[in-house]
């Protein structure tokens, strides 16, 4: 009776804590990308500083961007084979300390080789802090949790929009940059101090991970031609564009199209915004009710993007109320898909190789977020006008659908691990719904 009591305690004990781990990763991420994600409104103060065309800031804010294309799957590799605790928390220590430098950065050249660093110590955050909350709630949560922990992002975003150019302005860049190294070094504090594995958890070593037959580099060549894992890539890619192309063009068309002033049009924006947080958290909380599954989730976020695309594709569209509701649509699906898609992709990955799948599948979103916001904004100034950006997105979304739907016809296991069968952490079964 003893031993049961104590068995019962520990387990209760291991459901609290779970919640602190979602705070403790959700904070983390928004720490380790508070800089990056707040430089862009910095930027009257860095042209000013530093001399810089339209063309430098833009590639600056970019700079950030360029390392996690290859450093998501590196992550996810050492994500694989060492405890998250260390890989996140060191992680969020580079981005720490390279801001830390780049206080005392003389110039431009200096500042930008800086932000390449701070990406590369950031590749670890988003797919380290989205294994470490799957791997603590179950099926029946974790599409909630992953929704919370990716609603702490756009929430930091708007807090360090807020913060860092009233100290840029008042102290310079360096002042700005030193309080984004300080609060990522806070980040890195918290989760190396208060994560911890799930109990019983444990991480496969190295010389595991290469003679296990689920987990060898054939595994990983294989997993990149499962048509399961293209039509997670592609949905994620379409949708991400998506969220893209709403952050990039929502003021200027509100403006341009429908005449609405550039005040006005930026706090529409925040509207925008903040319907993508509440989609985060209520589309990730609805794909744990569905019998459905994750996938089905974002489909149906799928279909809604390409629905509000359609209006602001009409003359209707062009109305100052109808484009704000669509825009607001489109900001609580083309933002709040991320949850469920994220907890799609941890139970789907072979097993010991959450980490790399999720590495993979954010890697490819990283092309999309590298790559999108010139082509949009080069379709704009070419044609004079948003209908070919808004097409191009709709096509994409169109085409990623299509291949789900194709993917469905052919249904195959869930999990990705090509030849096995696996039960389905939804359903129990050797078949999962999409």
């Amino acid at each position: 009776m003893i031993g049961r009591g104590k068995d019962t305690r520990h387990q209760d004990d291991a459901t609290r804590y779970r919640w602190t781990v979602l705070a403790v990763a959700t904070f983390t991420q928004a720490a380790a990308g508070f800089f990056v994600q707040g430089i862009g409104a910095m930027g009257i103060v860095l042209q000013h500083e530093l001399s810089l065309s339209t063309t430098q800031l833009g590639l600056l804010i970019s700079a950030a961007q360029f390392a996690p294309l290859a450093g998501l799957t590196i992550a996810g590799e050492l994500l694989d084979r060492y405890d998250e605790r260390w890989v996140v928390g060191a992680g969020a220590c580079v981005v720490g300390m390279a801001l830390g430098v780049g206080s005392l950065a003389p110039g431009y050249a200096s500042l930008l080789c800086v932000l390449l660093v701070v990406g590369a110590g950031y590749s670890t955050v988003q797919p380290g802090g989205s294994k470490s909350v799957a791997s603590w709630f179950d099926a029946s949560q974790r599409g909630f949790a992953m929704g919370v922990r990716q609603a702490g992002l756009p929430l930091g975003a708007a807090l360090a929009s807020a913060v860092l150019p009233v100290l840029a302005d008042a102290f310079g860049r360096r002042a700005a940059l030193l309080a984004g190294g300080l609060v990522a070094l806070l980040g890195a504090a918290a989760f190396m101090g208060l994560y911890r594995r799930p109990p019983g958890q444990v991480a496969l070593n190295a010389r595991e991970l290469h003679s296990s037959p689920e987990t060898g580099r054939g595994t990983r060549l294989r997993l990149l031609r499962e048509p399961a894992m293209a039509r997670i890539m592609l949905s994620g890619a379409s949708l991400i564009s998506v969220q893209c192309g709403v952050g990039i063009l929502t003021v200027l068309y509100l403006h341009d199209v429908a005449s609405v002033g550039a005040g006005p049009a930026a706090l529409v924006l925040v509207v925008v915004q903040i319907a993508g947080v509440a989609g985060r958290v209520v589309l990730a909380a609805r794909s744990d009710r569905r019998a459905s599954g994750r996938y089905a989730t974002v489909r149906l976020c799928m279909v809604a993007v390409i629905a509000g695309m359609a209006v602001l594709l009409t003359p209707p569209g062009r109305s100052t109320a109808v484009a704000c509701c669509a825009l607001v649509w489109l900001g609580f699906f083309g933002f709040g898909w991320y949850g469920p898609w994220v907890a799609h992709v941890t139970e789907s990955a072979p097993p010991g190789r959450t980490g790399f799948a999720l590495g993979l599948a954010m890697s490819v979103n990283q092309i999309a977020i590298v790559a999108v916001p010139p082509v949009l904004g080069l379709l704009t100034d070419l044609t004079g006008g948003f209908a070919a950006a808004w097409g191009l997105l709709t096509a994409m979304v169109l085409v990623a659908l299509t291949v789900s739907a194709r993917a469905e016809r052919d249904r195959r296991p869930n999990r990705l691990t090509p030849g096995r069968d696996h039960n389905c952490p939804e359903t129990g079964t050797t078949s999962c719904p999409s």
